[in-house]
């Protein structure tokens, strides 16, 4: 049986039924049709070969230049039918199915990003959801348009409140969450501090910009950002106390809450940042999370050159750049383990103490997400140590069965293997086989429905989790626009 209402039945958030506010772009579908369990059902029982994208006029957002590409990859994916019929469906599912894209009352863009089947907006997942399509933002003014309108909105929302990882469209005072001890707001879907939600929207602004040459997006509302994620980044190295934060919630599920009254497990502050959740919105073990800690360090460089090449404020670029160097600094330190098979690796989770965490989670940024997002080099020996650690059964949360194998987590728990640690294996690869072998592991654990799920039983990939996933969806896509735009002849069979 299916397991297509998991997630769902977890969050206990339902389908919610949001109108559209402001004006509305002409490449925008004026009637906004929400998506939910109608689309969920029909996507679950897809004919291999006949789209399973929505109708033409209930699409959210159309790109004339998007399209054409994806034309164009099919005939490319044509010795591959079923590639083909996936990455139809997968690529452009963000923009069919959960951009929200309208312009505020000053007329500039502003676009809400669902995750798919949860109607709220995370950082993390609308940064990686629409950061495929930037690529095409120079040849397409009203995508362009969009895009900014994403980062315009994130930007909003870390100024609202940098410690959130999820928010609504419109306030919502009887939300799910708003019974969460933290300090919960209606506009908030969910208040999990994770570092990774501060990152995600300047990797994606950083990309833009470099796209474009646009440098609208970084105005005062981009200064007050980069303000708060400093301010947020030295509370949470916690050297002047336990900072502002903290979240417990009553639940039956131990990640879901926090330890020591909603702090988090004791660190020692020498440098790294504190991320009290993962990005599987679990709670840390030891509160220094590596892979995010990467990420910051990355984040924190870019933020740099734009303060410095746009902004010309040296006095913020100075900041980025003295914390980017202190938090890699102490990675070097700390973050790195003696491992008796594999030698030096990279640690998962560390506290500053002396203990380490040794483990890899499949959600992104991950220890082997480390070069796809640009934080550490793929032929890094420490990395290239870690990579053989987490595709292994030496790694805790590494599961492999007759469907397929992969990372999982403690999320939706053991046994589960995602397909994003899949498609990191092959984003990191630098073995055509390997890739190969990844390739075929997607197109044979989808259930037969043409889409990515979040997660597949290792022995039956009927038995999945969010049949609705549109980060997973689109990540897909650009892992197989990447192998082709390289040249790589993807010799698979279904």
């Amino acid at each position: 049986m299916k397991n297509h209402t998991t997630h769902l039945a977890a969050a206990g958030i339902g389908l919610l039924l949001l109108a559209m506010p402001g004006k509305v772009a002409a490449q925008a579908n004026h009637t906004q049709k929400e998506f939910g369990k109608e689309y969920i059902d029909a996507i679950a029982v897809s004919t291999p070969y006949v789209s399973n994208r929505p109708a033409e006029a209930d699409r959210l957002f159309r790109s004339e230049v998007i399209e054409k590409y994806i034309k164009d990859m099919k005939k490319k994916l044509k010795d591959t039918p079923y590639l083909a019929w996936m990455f139809e469906n997968c690529y452009p599912n963000t923009l069919d199915t959960t951009v929200h894209y309208t312009e505020d009352e000053q007329g500039e863009p502003d676009t809400f990003v669902y995750t798919g089947d949860i109607h709220a907006m995370w950082g993390r997942d609308s940064g990686a959801q629409v950061y495929p399509y930037v690529k095409f933002a120079s040849k397409d003014k009203h995508l362009k348009r969009m895009l900014a309108g994403v980062i315009r909105r994130q930007f909003k929302n870390i100024v609202f409140d940098p410690y959130a990882n999820a928010f609504n469209r419109y306030p919502d005072a009887k939300g799910y969450w708003m019974t969460d001890d933290t300090d919960m707001k209606p506009e908030l879907h969910e208040r999990k501090y994770e570092i990774d939600s501060l990152c995600y929207p300047i990797r994606l602004a950083y990309e833009y910009w470099k796209e474009t040459g646009d440098t609208s997006i970084f105005g005062d509302l981009w200064l007050q950002t980069i303000e708060s994620v400093l301010r947020t980044f030295k509370e949470q190295q916690r050297k002047d106390g336990l900072g502002p934060y903290h979240f417990t919630r009553v639940t039956d599920r131990q990640f879901d809450t926090v330890c020591n009254r909603g702090w988090g497990a004791p660190c020692k502050p020498v440098g790294l940042i504190a991320s009290v959740f993962r990005p599987s919105d679990d709670a840390t073990t030891y509160l220094f999370l590596v892979p995010s800690n990467f990420m910051a360090v990355t984040s924190l460089r870019k933020s740099a050159e734009i303060l410095t090449a746009v902004n010309h404020r040296a006095d913020l670029a100075d900041q980025c750049t003295a914390l980017a160097d202190e938090v890699h600094a102490a990675l070097m330190k700390y973050a790195i383990h003696q491992h008796p098979k594999y030698g030096p690796i990279y640690a998962f989770e560390v506290d500053g103490f002396g203990n380490q965490l040794i483990m890899d989670d499949a959600n992104v940024p991950s220890l082997l997400a480390m070069p796809y997002l640009g934080d550490v080099d793929v032929n890094d020996p420490i990395y290239q140590n870690t990579r053989r650690f987490v595709w292994s059964e030496d790694n805790p949360y590494f599961f492999r069965g007759k469907a397929g194998e992969g990372i999982g987590g403690p999320h939706v728990g053991l046994d589960m293997p995602w397909p994003m640690s899949i498609m990191m294996r092959a984003f990191t690869s630098q073995d055509d086989n390997e890739i190969k072998e990844c390739i075929q592991m997607l197109m044979n654990t989808d259930a037969g429905t043409g889409v990515i799920h979040e997660s597949f039983h290792k022995d039956d990939a009927n038995n999945y989790t969010r049949p609705w996933f549109a980060w997973q969806n689109t990540l897909f896509g650009e892992l197989i626009a990447k192998l082709v735009s390289e040249g790589k002849v993807l010799k698979v069979k279904k």
